[in-house]
């Protein structure tokens, strides 16, 4: 990625951001754009994201700037990785923390090796349910904005593959998580469907991209960052 050149972002540069927790993708590319306009001193250019992060998540984002916006599909095509944080024993409408807890549940008798079994059956080509709380579009309109009027929406399953999953720490009721899968994956979808096979509920409490294809969120930089190098040209 290469900061250094104005006329690179009009030609068409991609962009590796780090995106900060609360923001939508929305916000990360509206002030990618701004900044941009501001700084190169240009009225328009175009800049598109390779794929949503909810805003509870952080991790990595792929940003194309000018003509580079062509080639997004290339990377909206690429699997992802994950860390998730779970928390067993209770769920929201939405899947993660954007809702309060609707119900709880008896986490006591969840072990380890219950939670690595329920992880296999969880891996490799599935059928996934998305969740009502996301920007599926039904009817024109987007799931969550249905969702969350009360309105009763049906959507259909979604065919995704899940690479690997493995545990990376287990202290019940908490649960972290690595998740290596296909496009169109949603992990806070993985935690309900954990939660349920075993026999308890489940919610999201955190997630970060690391990883689309092989560029890894350590290749990425912060917004901050970002602008303050484009203050420096």
């Amino acid at each position: 990625m290469e900061y250094s050149h104005p006329e690179a972002y009009l030609e068409g540069t991609v962009l590796f951001i780090d995106k900060p927790l609360n923001w939508t993708s929305f916000d990360v590319v509206n002030k990618i754009r701004k900044s941009l306009r501001h700084h190169l001193r240009i009225r328009k250019i175009k800049v598109g994201h390779a794929g949503t992060l909810d805003p509870l998540a952080t991790g990595l984002m792929i940003l194309c700037t000018g003509k580079a916006t062509k080639t997004i599909m290339q990377y909206q095509d690429l699997d992802k990785a994950y860390d998730a944080q779970i928390r067993l024993g209770a769920t929201t409408p939405s899947f993660d923390l954007e809702t309060e807890v609707d119900k709880t549940y008896p986490w006591e008798h969840i072990t380890r090796t219950m939670v690595e079994r329920s992880l296999s059956v969880f891996t490799g080509e599935l059928q996934q349910l998305p969740p009502l709380f996301s920007a599926k579009s039904v009817d024109g309109k987007r799931a969550y904005e249905m969702a969350r009027k009360g309105k009763q929406i049906e959507l259909k399953h979604q065919h995704i593959t899940v690479n690997k999953m493995e545990v990376l720490a287990f202290e019940p009721p908490a649960l972290s998580i690595h998740v290596e899968c296909s496009k169109g994956t949603y992990i806070r979808a993985l935690a309900r469907d954990i939660g349920v096979d075993l026999k308890s509920g489940a919610h999201l409490t955190g997630l970060r991209r690391t990883r689309i294809g092989p560029y890894n969120v350590s290749d990425a930089i912060s917004i901050e960052n970002f602008i303050e190098k484009l203050e420096l040209l």
